[in-house]
């Protein structure tokens, strides 16, 4: 048993941020939920932390819900800092522990050892209003696990980092789930969702639109791309049916088709031409796969 969503539905005034969103997401996993701006991803979140009541269904935690009595159990990064920029690194992380009741010896230990893990050792006792936009993000990520949680809620955690600090956020975040902790996380930088998700759900304008294993949803979507490399020039692609587009570079050529069916006839005209050096017919990406769902939406 895990987190458990049953239709879960939030409506404010006449518009519905949330429709009936149901899903199991398993002890000790990683589920990822994406959407645009607006999709009620954190609506979601909040209503999973009893921030906001739902107007409808429910969202249990290992069968019960969550409310300021269970605090403790949980850790949450919002997308927006909750950090107070005059306090010193050190009184901020305390004063959130104290809320988790966690022990002043056992928070000091961990504080150091999350300082130590980010290589930012020499800022315990820097004011966060100094610290970089990076570095403030380390210090919400560590203000959400020092008390090991058993569920981590992460709204855009990547968000502000650069590629090394991003990587360090990452393995933090697999390590994490190493240790038993169930995450859940919104991303709008896939190749991070791709990396760590086992599940993910897709929303868009309130309602589930996608909902899966990353490895099923891959395997089922059409197969949408073709790396081509020919020991001669490839023939004519763009008018033979359900090629959708050709792009060659001076390494390959990248055929976008609508299913195996045009996949297999670019492959009986390339090979009928030359000799196929590459012929790799690769999954969509989840950059691709969410581009595709969300066409036609209006983006803010």
């Amino acid at each position: 048993m895990g987190l458990k969503l049953s239709q879960l539905t939030k409506t404010f005034q006449e518009e519905t941020a949330v429709h009936a969103l149901s899903a199991e997401i398993q002890a000790g996993t990683i589920f990822g939920m994406l959407g645009s701006n607006g999709a009620g991803k954190t609506t979601t979140f909040r209503m999973i932390l009893g921030l906001i009541d739902p107007s409808a269904g429910k969202a249990e935690w290992h069968g019960e819900r969550l409310d300021y009595r269970r605090t403790r159990l949980v850790g949450y990064l919002p997308e927006e800092r909750g950090l107070y920029p005059k306090l010193t690194v050190k009184q901020q992380l305390h004063y959130f522990m104290k809320l988790k009741g966690m022990p002043k010896k056992t928070f000091f230990e961990e504080m150091r050892r999350w300082l130590a893990r980010f290589q930012i050792e020499e800022y315990e006792n820097r004011r966060v209003e100094e610290l970089s936009k990076g570095n403030q993000q380390k210090i919400q990520f560590m203000a959400s696990v020092l008390h090991k949680p058993e569920l981590l809620i992460l709204d855009e955690p990547f968000s502000g980092l650069d590629p090394v600090n991003s990587d360090m956020l990452k393995q933090a975040v697999l390590d994490l789930q190493k240790e038993g902790t169930t995450i859940l996380f919104s991303s709008h930088q896939m190749h991070n969702v791709e990396e760590l998700c086992d599940e993910l759900m897709m929303l868009k304008k309130g309602n589930v639109i996608l909902k899966g294993k990353l490895t099923d949803i891959k395997a089922s979507y059409p197969v949408k791309r073709i790396a081509v490399r020919g020991a001669d020039d490839l023939p004519e692609l763009e008018g033979l049916p359900g090629v959708l587009q050709v792009h060659t570079s001076k390494l390959e050529t990248i055929v976008q088709v609508s299913g195996a069916e045009a996949a297999e006839r670019v492959f009986r005209r390339c090979s009928e031409s030359t000799w196929l050096k590459k012929f790799d017919l690769q999954e969509p990406s989840l950059h691709e796969i969410f581009v595709d769902q969300m066409e036609g939406e209006e983006h803010a």
